[in-house]
């Protein structure tokens, strides 16, 4: 073998090893799938997977704030509201809002802004 092909083995070597390594920072986990099946949810720091067969999802802990578009609601005496809603929320299992939930992000949207329709088109305009 010549030193050039040596190199050549090195450098791809050192790009694998490379490519294993993620660094999870405390308010992150991630959900790791070996050849797509679920196997471990990874807690923060240095995290070592094996490329081409393991993959991650990074999922974030912390508290988010949405912002639910203005929403058009008739209200319980059919006058019409335009009501603007923030939303709070935060990953308690991350293994099951990977898994069960195709976009957790967008289903919370998305209920979030059915929900608000709903409850104020029970009220008054005078409750509201």
């Amino acid at each position: 073998m010549t030193t050039y092909s040596l190199y050549i083995v090195f450098i791809l070597v050192a790009l694998f090893l490379i490519s294993a390594i993620r660094i999870l920072r405390e308010y992150q986990r991630g959900v790791v799938f070996t050849l797509g099946r679920f196997w471990k949810v990874k807690g923060p720091g240095l995290v070592i997977i094996i490329p081409l067969i393991q993959q991650m999802v990074r999922v974030d802990l912390r508290t988010i704030v949405m912002d639910v578009p203005t929403q058009d609601v008739i209200s319980h005496d059919n006058v019409s509201v335009k009501v603007n809603a923030v939303v709070y929320f935060r990953v308690i299992d991350p293994e099951k809002a990977i898994i069960q939930v195709e976009d957790f992000y967008m289903a919370t949207s998305e209920l979030a802004q059915t929900t608000l329709r709903s409850v104020l088109g029970q009220h008054e305009l005078d409750e509201m």
